[in-house]
């Protein structure tokens, strides 16, 4: 019996533990440095499952998503003219017309003015082009591993002929009429939907903003002018940017003599809308040209009008026309630059920056006009 009979010390030393295990909730668990930790791991499970999900809608929806930011983009950066028709009483439909046609008017001056240039000296540059390749097989013929490099040299040309040969190059040219008619469609697009933007714009983004109420909605509005005023100055510095570039390098193309100066002026305004990667690319191939068309020695001139152009658009011009505001750590540009790429292709790489600052813009107003988010102020030290 003395085994079944409760010892009143024991009683007394169990109840706290009893109490203790019967207040306890199972979020409790979640209180101590561990539960917190977990909780910060689902929280970044779930942030990176939504990225991924918006990235593959993206790259799902491209001939949709890409003339959208596309439309937007020039919306932005055309908003100014569009704000002074409306301010001189021009009728919204007129004045988005007027902004439409000079749009297309543009781009298709840029498009002609490539293809007028490459056709009108396109038979002399491919006269150099074979006079340089025969100089460069006659140079290797003089090499100690002529034999060896001869031999690869066979391999390369019958892999290309058997290639053009193959049914693969017809199923290769049958995708490239389907690229062009997904351009086309996404050309018509981009069009359509920048018409809309630039009619509707500030209608269509307050009626975006209609479920938010107080200080939200006083934030939303900020970002809203933010990203317009963000958007529309990085394109129109850029775009100057771009054309004092092309212009420079065009005169520096022109008294070296390089064939193809028009083209590669245009190709170096495009290209400058890639930070970094683009103006080396251009630069490679204006060289390129010049290696063939001209010797080695006009060649390195070439390259070095481009550093020059470079290094002055660089520390003097882009300073002073983008501002400080929208500029963005070297880092965090290629970093941008890889993901635009891995996304969106040569156009992701082209959006990629603009966006990049746009994000970063709304950080700067999101508690107000001057004031970032918290976490993205300045810490100064504490004086002593």
């Amino acid at each position: 019996m003395g085994l079944f009979r409760n010892d009143p010390q024991r009683v007394q030393l169990d109840q706290p533990e009893v109490q203790l295990k019967a207040t306890q909730a199972p979020w409790s668990l979640w209180a101590d440095g561990f539960g917190k930790l977990g909780i910060r791991a689902i929280q970044i499970i779930v942030v990176v499952a939504v990225a991924a999900g918006i990235i593959f809608a993206i790259q799902s929806l491209t001939l949709v998503t890409i003339p959208l930011v596309i439309a937007l983009i020039l919306a932005c950066a055309f908003a100014p003219v569009m704000r002074f028709m409306r301010n001189r009483g021009i009728p919204s439909l007129l004045a988005t017309i007027i902004t439409l046609l000079a749009i297309v008017l543009l781009l298709s001056g840029i498009a002609w003015l490539i293809i007028w240039a490459v056709r009108d000296q396109w038979d002399d540059l491919y006269g150099q082009a074979q006079d340089g390749i025969t100089d460069v097989v006659a140079w290797v013929q003089t090499l100690p591993f002529f034999d060896a490099a001869a031999e690869q040299l066979d391999d390369v040309m019958s892999t290309i002929t058997d290639f053009l040969t193959s049914s693969q190059f017809g199923s290769g040219a049958i995708a490239g009429v389907g690229a062009i008619a997904n351009f086309v469609t996404g050309l018509v697009l981009m069009v359509t939907i920048l018409f809309f933007f630039l009619k509707d714009g500030p209608q269509m983004w307050e009626f975006l903003l209609r479920p938010f109420r107080g200080e939200n909605y006083l934030r939303a509005h900020r970002i809203g002018d933010k990203t317009v005023s963000v958007l529309g100055s990085y394109v129109r510095g850029t775009a100057t940017v771009a054309f004092v570039d092309a212009v420079g390098i065009l005169i520096g193309l022109l008294i070296l003599q390089v064939p193809l100066a028009i083209p590669l002026a245009v190709l170096v305004f495009l290209l400058a809308f890639i930070p970094i990667v683009g103006a080396t690319v251009a630069g490679i191939l204006a060289a390129l040209v010049a290696l063939v068309a001209n010797g080695w020695f006009v060649a390195l001139l070439v390259v070095g009008v481009v550093v020059l152009v470079n290094q002055l658009e660089g520390n003097f011009l882009q300073p002073v026309l983008m501002g400080r505001s929208m500029k963005l750590h070297a880092f965090v540009i290629l970093v941008a630059l890889t993901v635009g790429t891995v996304v969106g292709g040569i156009v992701g790489a082209v959006l990629a920056v603009p966006i990049t600052a746009a994000v970063w813009g709304a950080v700067q107003v999101w508690d107000g006009v001057n004031l970032p988010a918290r976490w993205a102020r300045p810490k100064h030290p504490i004086e002593s």
